[in-house]
């Protein structure tokens, strides 16, 4: 090989490396420059249970407090901030924001899971299984037991948080045992349609079917108590028939008191 072509050889080879480095060095420029936010993308986890927030809600929040975060790098977005923006819903459990590397800004929510509703004369809330109260939705109602009556709560229709006052506190825990029981019951599951709440805290259960109101009287020992129900529906109605009773008294130890 003359040395010319060998000349013509090593100055192609050196433009081809300069033009390897050339490209390397813009493709790391290219990885190194910052993505920006393409747009949001929003998960209701739990929405096949309830349905107290939609993907357009959290999209108008974020819109209203945050202000904008498309074609904003996604660095600069305030996660943090966003998650404080969607969890001040009264409705909203936990949310998670994150972004990905398709530019998205991503909002996972899990919202909060009523098993009570209390009707009050000025107004309802629900309660979750920890004794959390918020308000009613007005897009969408949750099919819990219903609780009315003189409730001892001072929560009224836009409450939103634990219950404070000691008292309050152990008259909601006692109920929603009682509410749980009943959820967990095969027996009892359905079966009960209205709990109303008398002076001093007492219970009455109004059943599904039949003229019966069962005086539960304070919302404690449970499992006795229902199994004093159990036994007028086993042995009382067959032997004295569907409509002789109205008022079942099951508050006093060792009885079952009908009128």
């Amino acid at each position: 090989m003359s040395k010319t072509a060998r000349n013509i050889i090593n100055l192609i080879s050196a433009l081809l490396l300069a033009s390897g480095l050339v490209i390397a060095y813009m493709a790391g420029v290219s990885c190194r420059a910052p993505l920006k936010c393409t747009g949001l993308n929003v998960v209701i986890k739990d929405s096949a249970t309830n349905r107290f927030v939609t993907r357009a809600e959290v999209e108008k929040y974020l819109k209203k407090e945050y202000g904008e975060y498309t074609g904003v790098c996604l660095d600069s977005i305030d996660l943090t901030k966003v998650e404080k923006i969607i969890d001040a819903r009264s409705a909203v459990f936990k949310s998670e924001a994150y972004t990905t590397r398709d530019g998205k800004l991503n909002v996972s929510v899990t919202q909060r899971t009523p098993i009570v509703r209390f009707q009050k004369s000025d107004g309802g809330f629900y309660a979750d299984a920890e004794g959390f109260l918020f308000p009613l939705q007005n897009s969408y109602a949750s099919r819990v037991q219903v609780i009315d009556g003189n409730i001892p709560l001072k929560a009224n229709s836009g409450y939103k948080g634990a219950v404070e006052d000691p008292k309050e506190k152990e008259w909601l825990k006692k109920v929603l045992n009682v509410v749980n029981y009943m959820e967990n019951s095969r027996l009892w599951k359905d079966k009960i349609v209205q709990i109303t709440v008398s002076d001093g805290g007492g219970i009455s259960l109004v059943p599904r079917v039949g003229q019966e109101v069962f005086i539960f009287g304070q919302p404690d020992n449970i499992e006795e108590k229902f199994r004093k129900m159990e036994m007028y529906y086993r042995y009382i109605v067959p032997e004295k028939g569907e409509t002789c009773y109205s008022r079942v008294s099951l508050e006093f130890d060792g009885q079952i008191v009908c009128r």
